[in-house]
């Protein structure tokens, strides 16, 4: 019977979510079912439709590689859209079994290739396989560890006999029986030799030699570099490494570009809210760190919202509406809408934005910013609206339901009249305080983000309801950092030490505050 459904052997590359092809990524987005292997990142499935259906093959455990062929012929003959998600097939030859078992069935499929970790890998350990002029010789070379008797001496042979690049796909156990092997072969004890880890992820690891003392330098890095997962998942017995042997070795110092960023390999809290979290964790990324999204806050409508409501119809009486925050922006331009409004209704109102996201978040909504403060505190809204003249101005000040009393206070001391309305409320978004607890008790965090004071406290409530929870021991391994003088006095006065203070107040500063951080105990170290 023809089926109506197809297959997608998808390559995505060796662990960089980012080297995933765009014909890759399209084929995950109309996918209804989603077959990958566990070293697979698993933000390569966001694209993922909802309700798609996931079938992780971690070999400890799952489908063996003729049960997954049976999986990908069962959905695709129910008329299913099949994606085969495989960090580097074509090298290690799955995809040509599965292909197989498909045109054995019937079932149409696409192979989609991607980057390969032979080339991909030592190019992020600052490594070209080849150099024009000097290196134009590479072999390749799969097998090793577990599977060593795979490998095939006359291979090894060809990689030996010439002044090129050998580039062997492997386990960490292979290493040693594959510079046995080359040194039979001939290739000179001084021959460069790099073993690279869990390449182009935030953990990856180099290890330089030479033949005659690689083995020895990995041992005593220690094998546990090479076998411990990533926090947070299970512990395998092996992770495949790429061992590349040549003179392009010797490039790497010159042009290392991936693991020598300011953050590279610090696993850094992010306690914002979900939808807020995602350009801290970016800019995170950018500087080599690895974000773990763990939101302390999650926000929503206010308890009661007919003050916002009585306030957006009387908005024509307001000299000035004053922004605290692109939450406050979001959630009184959703009430505007539901009054079926929009930003026309703003006509004649000056804009205050306390800082440069809130007031990106009113330029996107087409809105022209009247004033935003040099420091971006309630204070300093106060000291610049005394200078334009606030005297006798009416103000609508939307913002969370609990908030410092400071901004009302101080203008209406000013002489201002001061409508304060609950545009949102904060609450406790942190449905995961036993995995966050146990990654910090293990030393598995190294810096922990608090962006606003709700962060702080409810990620301190969160962790209390762990067994044995204490506030003082689980942040007093972590660096913890803070986006600005108020939340740091709040993490102060709940006991919490307080590492990092943004002198900007915004995730840009507070990144960088975290990188001068971390540089400056380098700088002492040395």
């Amino acid at each position: 019977m023809a089926s109506s459904g197809k297959v997608f052997l998808v390559e995505a590359g060796p662990g960089d979510p980012g080297l995933i092809t765009l014909k890759g990524v399209r084929c995950i987005e109309q996918a209804d079912v989603i077959v990958y292997d566990r070293l697979v990142d698993p933000q390569t499935l966001q694209g993922a439709r909802p309700g798609v259906e996931l079938v992780c093959r971690d070999e400890t455990i799952a489908p063996s590689q003729d049960e997954v062929s049976s999986i990908l012929v069962d959905r695709a003959e129910q008329g299913k859209v099949v994606v085969r998600l495989e960090s580097d097939p074509l090298i290690h030859g799955s995809i040509a079994s599965a292909a197989t078992a498909l045109a054995e069935a019937g079932i149409p499929f696409e192979i989609v290739p991607g980057v390969t970790s032979a080339i991909a890998v030592p190019a992020y350990a600052g490594i070209p396989v080849a150099h024009s002029g000097r290196v134009s010789t590479v072999t390749i070379v799969v097998g090793g560890g577990k599977t060593v008797s795979m490998v095939p001496s006359a291979a090894l042979a060809v990689g030996a006999s010439g002044p090129g690049t050998l580039i062997s796909l492997t386990d960490i156990a292979g290493l040693a029986e594959i510079v046995e092997q080359l040194l039979a072969s001939g290739r000179h004890p001084e021959t460069p030799v790099a073993v690279i880890s869990r390449g182009t992820g935030p953990e990856q690891e180099t290890v330089v030699g030479t033949l005659a003392d690689v083995v020895a330098k990995a041992d005593q890095k220690g094998r546990n570099v090479f076998a411990v997962s990533a926090a947070g998942a299970p512990v395998v017995p092996v992770v495949p490494v790429v061992i590349v042997v040549g003179e392009v070795v010797g490039l790497r110092e010159r042009l290392r570009w991936f693991d020598n960023r300011p953050l590279f390999g610090k696993r850094v809290l992010v306690t914002r809210a979900r939808e807020q979290a995602g350009t801290l964790s970016r800019l995170l990324e950018q500087r080599g760190a690895l974000p773990v999204e763990a939101p302390a806050v999650q926000i929503e409508p206010p308890t009661d919202p007919g003050p916002i409501d009585e306030a957006i119809r009387r908005l024509d009486g307001y000299d000035w509406t004053i922004f605290t925050s692109a939450n406050g922006v979001k959630a009184f331009m959703d009430r505007l809408d539901a009054a079926g409004s929009d930003v026309r209704a703003l006509k004649g109102v000056c804009l205050c934005a306390i800082g440069p996201a809130t007031a990106e978040a009113l330029k996107r909504r087409g809105l022209r910013i009247d004033f935003v403060p040099s420091e971006f505190v309630a204070e300093a809204i106060v000291e610049g609206l005394r200078g334009l003249g606030v005297e006798g101005k009416r103000i609508l000040l939307p913002r969370a339901e609990v908030a410092r009393e400071v901004l009302p206070i101080e203008l209406r001391n000013a002489g201002a009249t001061v409508d304060e309305v609950a545009a949102y409320r904060t609450t406790s978004g942190l449905a995961s305080g036993s995995r966050v607890a146990r990654m910090i008790a293990d030393g598995a965090i190294d810096v922990v983000t608090f962006t606003s004071s709700s962060t702080v406290r409810n990620l301190l409530a969160g962790l209390a309801e762990d067994e044995g929870g204490s506030r003082d021991r689980w942040l007093d391994s972590t660096v913890n950092a803070c986006i600005g003088p108020i939340t740091a006095r709040t993490a102060e006065q709940l006991g919490v030490r307080v590492d990092v203070v943004a002198t900007e107040y915004t995730v840009n500063g507070l990144v960088e505050a975290i990188v001068e951080y971390y540089k400056s105990n380098r700088a002492r170290a040395s």
